[in-house]
């Protein structure tokens, strides 16, 4: 064989091993070879993303450090945060907080008055005493509920986003932001994809979802909506919504629970009467153009129940699916295109 061949031979080889590695790229990564995907822990949950473009990596990275920064200013938990600061003035002093902060507290205390308390941003002193998914968790007294629940009041919040600043009226009033966090993690996660140039997005942070951008082959994404008799640990889908872009969050009684004496208790509580809602209701998925809202909606709509939470959600051009314990499935009419059942057990009412 001559050398020409030779070469023509060798050339012929390595294109046939790009062609096969791009053919895989296409097929791993959803006909993108310029995508990224990432997992990392923060919020208290796993935070899932894949990023599509030129920038990618970049894109989720930022993210991930802005979903971080989140967390260290609104986590009770974290020491010298913002809101561990303003729960421990409460009762005395206004406290100068982040502007990121001041936002999702008004955000917050919005909610809580459009739903007449069903979300409530200062539940922090009865989940306390409930410890859901801590070492302590257990059944509270009704003694130590009745004791608490006078300190659970959103009335107490005060915000002045003008002076990014906020107080709390009462003392052993405390906030705590886990019912709208996650969405607004989604919402910073977004906005890092567009601020670093990419493509289209989506991120998952717990049960909160976001999704940016077109996809290539302009298909619509396809979320899925959790199987809400599925275990925390095995879970599975029981529908799925196509969404062009937006959020999508879903408050469940499979998350954060256990059980006691034979009856399971969950953590989606009444802040009217302390104790977990039973209204029927197993999950509320909240569809929307904002993480927060998508978050907090969702929760105050699971207390609220189908009637009211379908209400409250009309105020806010939102969708929800609203899921009980008879398998029921109930479907604002915004999302009636865009929703499918794929598990036969639950029938749509």
């Amino acid at each position: 064989m001559d050398k020409n061949k030779k070469i023509i031979l060798t050339l012929s080889v390595l294109l046939a091993a790009v062609i096969v590695c791009l053919a895989f790229l296409w097929i791993r990564f959803g006909q993108r070879a310029d995508s990224y995907e990432c997992t990392n822990f923060a919020m208290g949950t796993y935070v899932q993303q894949t990023v599509y473009g030129k920038n990618a990596e970049a894109a989720a990275t930022a993210a991930a450090k802005k979903i971080g920064e989140l967390e260290n200013l609104i986590s009770w938990r974290i020491a010298d945060s913002d809101i561990d600061k303003l729960n421990q003035a409460s009762g005395s002093s206004w406290v100068k907080l982040d502007a990121r902060t001041v936002a999702l507290l008004q955000k917050s205390l919005t909610v809580a008055q459009k739903s007449g308390g069903a979300f409530d941003p200062t539940i922090l002193p009865i989940t306390s005493l409930w410890d859901f998914g801590g070492e302590n968790q257990r059944v509270p007294s009704k003694a130590e509920i009745d004791t608490y629940l006078k300190y659970v009041d959103y009335h107490n919040l005060r915000v002045n986003e003008q002076d990014s600043t906020a107080s709390l009226k009462l003392h052993y009033t405390a906030v705590e932001l886990g019912a709208i966090g996650k969405g607004a993690a989604c919402d910073e996660a977004v906005a890092a994809y567009r601020q670093a140039g990419a493509d289209c997005g989506i991120v998952a942070v717990g049960g909160s979802v976001g999704v940016f951008g077109t996809k290539q082959n302009k298909s619509p994404w396809r979320v899925a909506v959790r199987d809400p008799r599925s275990s925390e640990t095995q879970s599975a889908s029981m529908g799925t919504i196509d969404l062009a872009s937006g959020f999508v969050s879903t408050s469940g009684t499979y998350e954060k629970n256990f059980t006691e004496n034979g009856v399971t208790y969950h953590h989606l509580l009444n802040p009217k009467t302390g104790y977990p809602e039973n209204n029927g209701l197993l999950s509320v998925t909240v569809v929307c153009d904002n993480g927060a809202l998508s978050d907090a909606l969702s929760t105050a709509c699971f207390v609220l129940g189908k009637e009211k939470g379908t209400a409250l959600l009309k105020e806010y051009n939102a969708g929800g699916i609203f899921i009980n314990s008879d398998n029921e499935v109930s479907v604002t009419d915004n999302l009636a295109n865009s929703f499918k059942i794929v598990e036969k057990q639950y029938i749509l009412k």
